[in-house]
């Protein structure tokens, strides 16, 4: 069963929800954040990554920098910016990318559910990840960034979003900078609340999507805020922690792409003529798209001209839900034996480009500070789902989805 709890969420006021509103953390560097933060008070960045509010010498001392974004947090709160509902709810959660349209659910998620295995990963997580997240949630008291999960498309659940929205003007509607729409519904009647609670219940498991350092530093602080509370219930706020969950059926992903800086010695020819050993090749004829249009295939730019690669049947194991995903045969046939790229989560020789830039992208870091660069196809919602019902774990930058939540938008407490 999947155990969801409703919270009074903090919500910026309609007329400041797009200037709080703020992309993840992890998505842009502290000085991407303090450029688009810029004059804008209100940013959510200044809560996410509050080093940009910091002199350079401070900006690395991680709890000054925690201090800085509980200080910033509270300021948006007494300046009337976020406020609080006023009783518990559950909150629909629009974002409309072009003609793309999504809906998730904003709910509480159990932590325990997440150590039982209902709630289901397929990455590793970093110790140092999520020792910053894990100390960041804890100095502030809140969920400051949803997660991104998905479940298996449920027509009660979808006949039950429609119930909530039909007819009935967001509570909040902006277009970010970046073209994406964002709109959320307040759900707090008592019987839409149990409706969704009694559907739920019956759901058998809850994949993370996007987000599992988040996810696994939740569990990090139910443990700490519960060996603190010599009075735990189990009832307590920290017990659960803030997701957004959207039908399998309805998410977008998209290409996550590699680039490689150097041939490992090799001459442009001598690695053309290795990758035609491995894989079949041919080049893309102008004008068609460079992109893969399948799985086991990819897109190769080399010195301007763009090549399909496909892996050859049987060179890797079709019935395997690890080793036949794309990165996994890039991995192992070429990028380590011919590249020399052991580990793609350290090498400084390899970069990762995701999202809608595509091919443009791959071209233009291939003309600046890279040699070579391979085009995905985009992961499947089921390639995902397979893995984590293998207990196994995706290939580092396996999975890209866009449109991204916004942090800010539903902001969570752990104490009340």
């Amino acid at each position: 069963m999947a155990d969801i709890r409703p919270f009074p969420a903090y919500r910026p006021t309609a007329d400041q929800a797009s200037r709080v509103a703020s992309p993840p953390y992890d998505v842009l560097s502290s000085e991407e954040a303090r450029e688009m933060a810029g004059s804008n008070p209100h940013s959510f960045l200044h809560v996410v990554k509050a080093e940009i509010d910091l002199p350079a010498e401070e900006a690395q001392d991680a709890p000054k920098v925690y201090a800085k974004s509980a200080a910033n947090l509270q300021q948006l709160m007494n300046d009337g910016v976020l406020v609080q509902d006023a009783k518990p709810a559950f909150y629909v959660y629009r974002l409309t990318m072009g003609d793309h349209v999504q809906f998730g659910l904003a709910v509480g998620c159990a932590v325990q559910e997440y150590v039982d295995g209902t709630i289901k990963k397929h990455e590793f997580t970093r110790r140092d990840k999520e020792d910053d997240r894990a100390a960041h949630m804890e100095v502030l008291g809140v969920n400051a960034g949803p997660v991104l999960f998905t479940y298996r498309a449920h027509d009660e659940v979808r006949t039950l979003i429609n119930r909530f929205i039909d007819g009935k003007a967001p509570h909040t509607e902006f277009v970010a900078d970046d073209g994406i729409g964002h709109a959320v519904w307040v759900v707090d009647g008592e019987q839409d609340i149990a409706d969704l609670q009694r559907v739920f219940a019956g759901i058998d498991a809850i994949y993370v999507a996007d987000g599992h350092h988040r996810t696994a530093s939740a569990h990090r602080v139910r443990d700490i805020l519960r060996a603190k509370n010599p009075n735990h219930t189990g009832n307590e706020a920290y017990n659960h922690f803030l997701a957004v969950l959207f039908s399998d059926d309805e998410l977008k992903l998209m290409g996550y792409h590699r680039v490689v800086r150097d041939l490992n010695g090799l001459s442009s020819e001598e690695f053309l003529t290795r990758v035609g050993e491995i894989f079949e090749m041919t080049e893309v004829p102008e004008g068609d798209t460079p992109e893969p249009a399948s799985h086991q295939q990819f897109g190769m730019f080399l010195d301007g001209k763009w090549y399909r690669i496909k892996a050859r049947t049987g060179s890797y194991p079709a019935d395997d839900p690890v080793n036949s995903l794309d990165a996994a045969i890039l991995q192992s046939q070429l990028l380590e034996p011919v590249l020399g790229i052991g580990d793609p989560r350290s090498d400084k020789r390899i970069d990762f480009v995701g999202g809608s830039r595509g091919s443009g992208e791959l071209e233009r870091r291939c003309n600046t500070d890279m040699k070579v660069a391979f085009a995905f196809a985009p992961a499947g919602v089921d390639q995902i789902m397979a893995v984590a019902d293998a207990n196994e774990v995706m290939p580092p930058k396996s999975t890209w989805f866009e449109p991204k939540l916004r942090s800010g938008l539903l902001v969570r407490s752990l104490k009340d």
